[in-house]
Formats: structure tokens, C-alpha cells, sequence
């Protein structure tokens, strides 16, 4: 039996557990996803290693998974585009059962094999995307046909699973594994396995954006300003960056659309945003190394 089915030996009367006795169980247990991930971080870090010449490339990140890994893949994608200003076309995220099973469980769909591989093949794989394989037990069908097909067509290929010696790990170029074990509650992957899941995915992701020039020191310089809290954070961003004060900070910044990178630039080394953009992209994005030219 896979030790993410296999009953927890700790918690075998939780149905009696007085209500903060069971509260203070899943929470205590949650902390072994902590655990899980960070004993996993080497291959991590070789996944993000591996993915950068890949998007620096023009890849694409695209995510794959059934249920509640399906879920946290497509959150995962979502986010990129408000905290990092990354090309929404550019994070791609197939679900078993497609968008209505956001919503509802689709039966069966994770057991298909071959629509996994024709929903991969649909988004026009190249060797340059980065195909990121979700699956708690390691073996979902759906998973491993999106997983054959890219690997078919060169693309790196990074599977995550709860499992030890899992195949979506094994065939993966890289395999994560984030062996989280029993459940507390037999079966419910969406406890601490998820858990772990959504850290392994944050990690990867936003250790890839840093990479890729998108955050200067550790403030993030190159959100998408998309309401009235974002536009208040890219103000406070610059003036954090370069000291100025915030009318001299939003009036950087409403010349060149609230991008944060450009402002930081132009008011720290006081020249126009023309001039700030030519630097930024001669130095491919890296503030610091605008500054230093």
C-alpha cells in the first residue's frame, strides 16, 4: 500500500479527539510537509537550474495534475502574472476533467491516460517548456500520459509526487519527491501532501523568477500593478529601493506605467525612463546590474 493510502498509526481514534485536541493534530501534522519540501530542496534547486536557459529561451511553464494537485498547479499559474508580471500565455495549466473540475470531481478523469498526453500535445509543446507534473501518489494516469508526451517532443520535464520511487518522479527528468507519509485522515492528500505540494511549487516558481531578473534584493520589481493595493505597493517598492519620497516615487511611475523595475532605475541614477528601459534591457532585467552600468 503507497504510504500516502496507508492508515496513520498516530491518530487512530481522531473521530473521539475533543475539538481542540483534533484542531492541534492537523496542524502539528502539517508541519511534516515542511519537512518534506525542505528535504527535497537539492532537487529543487536543480529543476530551477535546469528550467532557466529553457524560459530565458522563450519556454513555457506548463502544469499538470488531477484534483487537488490540478488545483494548486493552476493557482501556481495564476499568480505569476500579478506578483512577477509573467506572460499569462506563458504559464499554461492542464486539469483532468479540464475547467469544470475547478469546480466539481470529474470521475475518472485522472484515470486517462491518453487524454493526458492529447491535452499536453494541444498547447504545441517545444523543447523549451518547462512541464511541471503534480501528482500525490505518484502514479496518476492522466499525469503520466501528459508526462510521456513531453518528454516525447524534449521538453524538461519536472515530476512531483508524495510517494518514494513514484513514476511520475522516476520518469520524470527530475523527480521531486515530497514524502509527506500517512495522512492523518487516511487518503485526504489535500491535507499535508497538498500542503507540501503548494510550498514545492511557490519554491520552485518564485526561485525561478529571481533568477530571471524579476526581484531586486528581495522586493518584488516587477508586479503588475492590476488594482488599487498593487498601485499603493509599487509606490512603496520605489521608495523603499531608492529613498525617494512618494510624490517624487509615483510621478516616476505614472511616466512609465507603474513599472517598478524602470522607476527604480531612472530615479537612482536621476535619467530619463527612456534612458532606464535601454539600461534594463541591456542588462536582460537585472536592476542591480542597471545600476552598475
Amino acid at each position: 500500500m503507497l504510504k500516502t493510502e496507508t492508515p496513520s498509526q498516530d491518530h487512530a481514534q481522531l473521530d473521539q479527539y475533543p475539538t481542540t485536541e483534533l484542531i492541534n493534530a492537523l496542524v502539528d501534522d502539517q508541519q511534516n510537509a515542511v519537512r518534506a519540501v525542505r528535504a527535497a530542496s537539492p532537487r529543487i534547486a536543480a529543476a530551477v537550474t535546469a528550467a532557466v536557459p529553457r524560459i530565458e529561451a522563450g519556454g513555457r511553464l506548463i502544469y499538470v495534475g488531477a484534483g487537488t494537485s490540478g488545483r494548486l498547479g493552476l493557482l501556481d499559474s495564476v499568480e505569476l502574472y500579478p506578483t512577477f508580471s509573467w506572460p499569462q500565455e506563458r504559464a499554461l495549466a492542464l486539469l483532468a476533467g479540464g475547467s469544470k473540475a475547478l469546480y466539481v470531481a470529474v470521475e475518472g478523469a485522472e484515470d486517462d491516460l491518453e487524454q493526458g498526453a492529447a491535452d499536453l500535445r494541444a498547447t504545441n509543446p517545444t523543447p523549451n517548456d518547462v512541464v511541471l507534473l503534480l501528482a500525490a501518489s505518484g502514479g496518476t494516469p492522466y499525469v503520466l500520459g501528459a508526462l510521456r508526451a513531453a518528454r516525447e517532443i524534449g521538453a524538461l520535464t519536472v515530476g512531483f509526487a508524495n510517494n518514494v520511487d513514484a513514476p511520475v518522479a522516476n520518469e520524470a527528468e527530475i523527480g521531486v519527491t515530497l514524502d509527506t507519509g500517512s495522512e492523518l485522515i487516511s487518503g485526504s492528500t489535500r491535507l499535508k501532501a497538498g500542503t507540501s505540494q503548494k510550498i514545492a511549487l511557490n519554491t520552485f516558481s518564485s526561485a525561478l523568477m529571481v533568477r530571471l531578473n524579476k526581484v531586486y534584493g528581495n522586493l518584488m520589481v516587477d508586479l503588475k500593478p492590476t488594482n488599487a493595493k498593487l498601485v499603493k505597493r509599487a509606490v512603496t517598492l520605489t521608495m523603499i529601493a531608492t529613498g525617494a519620497d512618494e510624490p517624487a516615487a509615483r510621478a516616476a511611475l505614472e511616466q512609465c506605467d507603474f513599472h517598478v523595475k524602470v522607476a527604480i532605475v531612472a530615479l537612482s541614477k536621476q535619467t530619463s525612463i527612456d534612458q532606464a528601459r535601454a539600461l534594463l534591457e541591456a542588462a536582460r532585467g537585472s536592476v542591480r546590474q542597471a545600476l552598475a552600468a
